[in-house]
């Protein structure tokens, strides 16, 4: 997820707890979704489209909380 944002990811996770949680459950939505999508979880097309809005959500929520950093950083 936001593989460009790597450092700010990598500071973001050790500095806020909320960011760390968003991309923790983000990952496994992805991992969730995957496995639906190889069968290996049983899931209907509704739920797995659920689970990617969900994923979705939660990676605009984290790429705003980047920015913020970013910009947060930038002014220092």
């Amino acid at each position: 997820m936001l593989h460009e944002y790597r450092q700010e990811i990598s500071e973001l996770k050790q500095q806020n707890a909320h960011f760390a949680k968003i991309f923790e459950k983000h990952n496994e939505l992805d991992q969730k979704i995957e496995d639906a999508l190889q069968g290996r979880l049983p899931l209907t097309d509704v739920e797995i489209e659920n689970l990617k809005k969900e994923k979705l959500k939660l990676k605009d929520e984290a790429y705003h909380m980047i920015l913020e950093y970013k910009k947060s950083k930038a002014a220092s």
